[in-house]
């Protein structure tokens, strides 16, 4: 059976919610308008306030626009966050900023993921080497074999074979 208490309370917190956003957004527009003519500091407490240096006046920030139109403030007079700085140069240091970011993390991700390529591809290699060297190593150990009884059979053939290795050869 559906729980029709959840959806209730759903609803109920979603139309504060809503009612309280759009008191907050006809209380900043009141807020931002008292602070014309002020001081940049004052108008920029609020955050949703817009300082124009041009005009002197303080005004809401167009939320809905991610640039403030020409018409409002040119952006070279704009403040916004912080009165020391205007919104043209903010935008540009913003703009370098997130590109080195980007570029970093770019070249990190290129060298992690060619570094295990190749850490992988030099495992297969060193392994490819140690499996050649072990085979060497073999057929060395079996052309010695060969050759120690190559010269075991000379010497039984001319009666050099002694039973101990460790006697001289006698003088017949």
């Amino acid at each position: 059976m559906v729980d029709y208490r959840r959806y209730v309370v759903f609803i109920f917190l979603f139309v504060v919610n809503v009612t309280v956003m759009f008191a907050q957004s006809t209380d900043s527009v009141a807020t931002c308008a008292s602070k014309t003519n002020t001081s940049c500091e004052e108008c920029l407490k609020n955050v949703t306030c817009l300082w124009c240096e041009s005009s002197g006046g303080c005004v809401e920030y167009p939320v809905r626009k991610i640039l403030p139109p020409h018409s409002l403030c040119p952006l070279p007079q704009a403040r916004w966050g912080v009165c020391w700085v205007n919104f043209q140069a903010l935008i540009i240091t913003m703009s370098v900023v997130g590109g080195v970011i980007l570029i970093s993390l770019c070249v990190c991700f290129y060298r992690c993921c060619c570094s295990c390529g190749n850490s992988k591809r030099d495992g297969r290699l060193e392994e490819r080497m140690d499996h050649q060297a072990d085979m060497r190593k073999m057929k060395h150990e079996e052309r010695k074999a060969e050759m120690r009884n190559r010269h075991d059979d000379i010497r039984k053939k001319y009666g050099l074979m002694k039973d101990d290795a460790y006697t001289k050869f006698e003088n017949n």
